[in-house]
């Protein structure tokens, strides 16, 4: 029987996995099938913010030099360990975020990726007047434009929640989220919580999720990215989201963790892993040492992810 990865909320059976060498990099690679069994490669944890590459970087810096964004932001390059409290990446000025959202579907597009899940926390800046709603408007509208220049790939968005803002604006981002997910004819198809694992409690965030749950949204939550965060992941693994992001303490050795793992199972809520994410950010020490050997031994729904491309500059480097 074959391993199962997810694809937009929806199980897919592994046909068969491989390694495959290219440009001096061994890449993991599966091959899934759904109907009429088409061979497809998919990323489900791109957050848009950490997956401009250095390219887009040049690009926008050299049409906008007064805006000085070098020196706003954090560069990881290949070799340099940052923590989570490090990293740093750039805030987006309207006038670069169409861009940099065609310019990130065009890279996915070409790197063979057929189905991509965006995610992105609408912002709002008071010195050139973007709204939130412009915000997610702007990302949509590349997304759109991609499409009708033909690129082979489907993209999808998910609407973010930063954990940083509370639950208030929480509420806004999912009645926000509600309304895109009515008109947008299927392009944001779900709801994303992430953002410092450190900030609130995840019983803050129960009632906007749940209201976004029973409005039809699906739920992507960051959950178990640091230890000992049993309590709120087992409150929050109640909803139960529909997938769960990084997961990397679910089966720790601490004590109520033990709990956890039984209802992800149960539930067969699959986990989007992002390896070099968190061999980067010093949650996990090393490849061996990654909990996608556990699930995946475990036969449990799992995919590989890249989630922060900045921290590899290319899709290429998840290890494997």
């Amino acid at each position: 029987m074959g391993r199962r990865l997810c694809l937009a909320g929806f199980l897919v059976r592994v046909r068969t996995t491989r390694y495959e060498k290219k440009k001096g990099e061994w890449i993991y690679r599966c091959r899934c099938f759904q109907t009429m069994y088409t061979c497809i490669y998919l990323e489900l944890h791109a957050h848009l913010n950490g997956c401009i590459s250095s390219a887009t970087m040049k690009k926008l810096m050299a049409q906008k030099p007064y805006l000085q964004i070098q020196n706003g932001m954090t560069v990881i390059d290949k070799g340099k360990k940052r923590t989570l409290d490090d990293i740093t990446f750039m805030m987006f000025h309207v006038l670069f975020l169409n861009q940099i959202t065609k310019d990130i579907i065009k890279e996915f597009a070409a790197d063979g990726v057929k189905y991509l899940e965006l995610r992105s926390t609408p912002r709002e800046e008071k010195s050139t007047g973007m709204t939130k709603r412009m915000y997610v408007e702007t990302v949509l509208e590349g997304i759109k434009q991609c499409k009708e220049e033909g690129l082979d790939i489907d993209v999808r968005l998910l609407i973010a929640i930063n954990r940083r803002s509370g639950p208030v604006v929480a509420k806004q981002t999912v009645k926000l989220a509600e309304e895109f997910l009515l008109s947008t004819d299927g392009v944001v198809v779900g709801l994303d919580l992430s953002g410092d694992p450190t900030a609130g409690h995840g019983q803050d965030f129960l009632e906007p999720l749940s209201e976004a749950k029973k409005a039809g949204l699906k739920l992507a939550l960051h959950l178990s990215e640091i230890p000992n965060q049993e309590e709120e992941t087992k409150i929050l693994l109640g909803l139960p989201p529909d997938r769960i992001g990084h997961g990397t303490f679910l089966n720790s050795a601490t004590a109520g963790s033990e709990e956890l793992v039984p209802l992800v199972r149960q539930n067969h809520i699959p986990i989007e892993l992002c390896m070099t994410s968190n061999i980067k950010t010093q949650t996990v020490p090393s490849c061996d040492k990654h909990h996608f050997g556990y699930w995946y031994n475990m036969g449990h729904p799992a995919v590989l992810c890249v989630s922060f491309l900045i921290l590899t500059m290319y899709l290429g480097k998840e290890p494997n």
